[in-house]
């Protein structure tokens, strides 16, 4: 998990410490050597060289956007870790870097941090939960561990085979209803969507259940026809929340995609999936601080039970190891 990002970083971090008398002299490829006393004493001596600082800056974006981190995270960690080289001498360099760069996404991360079950708590019953996102994210499973996680809370819960263009997907929720034994309201294929969240919504209330999770279609997230769906079922439904479930794997795209909705429909909340297989780590660190929305929920295996609230000190003993 993350290896690709923990890869990057370390070597920004070993370039801090690596001392500035490495240069080419005369137009020679050579290298001047001194005694490690003497570097050691010139490290402690002098400050990082602002042009040394830019350098690693630069570094620092390059692997970062590399390991899919979004442009407004990048900004943000720069930016912390330049304050932080401010007036440290070589000798800490090293250091300094790795704290820096830990405290910066640790800040980051804690942003996103917000808990779901708290949230919903605010709300009159049934709690109506739209889910939104792009097919292939695991959105339909995120919805059914979700549902897991409610009924072992003792919760009565709804859920509505809102993809109706998909009978794939419908599918895939009665098998899922069978397991974990929720109502399943679904209709036909083809059927009109909002309808189907409608039925949801009132079956809940007849019943007096809890929650009603509402599963949409996810064709591309450019389809204009799919948007305006999106939002008929937001009137029709008048969801407490929206949640953007996206797949971390697809890094960017993910981060992408979720503004796409936030601007159609609004977005509340966050829930990544695949965080588990993600060598690049960079949807994780920032889908929530570029939309400024929280992360609510990461999936990191396939059973019910993998889908976990996001804590930030998870995420980042992953990334740096402890």
């Amino acid at each position: 998990m993350f290896k690709f990002l923990k890869k990057k970083l370390k070597k920004i971090e070993e370039k801090a410490e690596r001392s500035e008398e490495e240069k080419v002299i005369e137009g020679k490829k050579e290298v001047v050597k001194l005694k490690e006393e003497e570097k050691e004493e010139k490290r402690a001596l002098f400050g990082l060289s602002e042009e040394k600082i830019e350098e690693l800056l630069w570094d620092l974006e390059i692997a970062l956007l590399e390991s899919d981190v979004a442009l407004e995270a990048v900004e943000y960690i720069k930016e912390y870790v330049k304050k932080s080289l401010s007036g440290s001498s070589r000798k800490d360099a090293k250091s300094r870097v790795e704290d820096a760069l830990r405290n910066a996404i640790s800040e980051l991360l804690k942003k996103a941090e917000k808990d779901f079950f708290e949230t919903v708590e605010e709300f009159e019953k049934p709690v109506v939960i739209m889910f939104v996102g792009v097919n292939g994210s695991g959105k339909t499973t995120a919805i059914a561990k979700l549902a897991y996680s409610l009924k072992k809370k003792g919760y009565g819960v709804v859920v509505a085979a809102g993809d109706t263009f998909r009978p794939g997907a419908i599918e895939q929720l009665e098998r899922h209803a069978e397991r974990i034994n929720f109502k399943l309201i679904k209709h036909p294929p083809g059927s009109d969507p909002a309808a189907v969240a409608y039925d949801a919504i009132e079956h809940a209330k007849a019943r007096h259940k809890d929650f009603v999770l509402i599963d949409t279609a996810g064709r591309m997230q450019t389809n204009i026809n799919l948007m305006e769906e999106m939002r008929k079922i937001k009137r029709v439904a008048s969801p407490h929340l929206i949640i953007f479930v996206g797949d971390a794997l697809t890094g960017n795209d993910a981060i992408e995609q979720a503004k796409k909705f936030n601007e159609v429909v609004g977005i509340d909340g966050v829930i990544l999936t695949k965080v588990d297989a993600d060598a690049k780590g960079g949807a994780s660190i920032s889908i929530a601080y570029a939309i400024k929305k929280p992360l609510f929920f990461i999936g990191i295996g396939q059973g019910y039970e993998d889908q976990i609230p996001f804590k930030a000190e998870w995420m980042l003993s992953r990334i740096f190891g402890s």
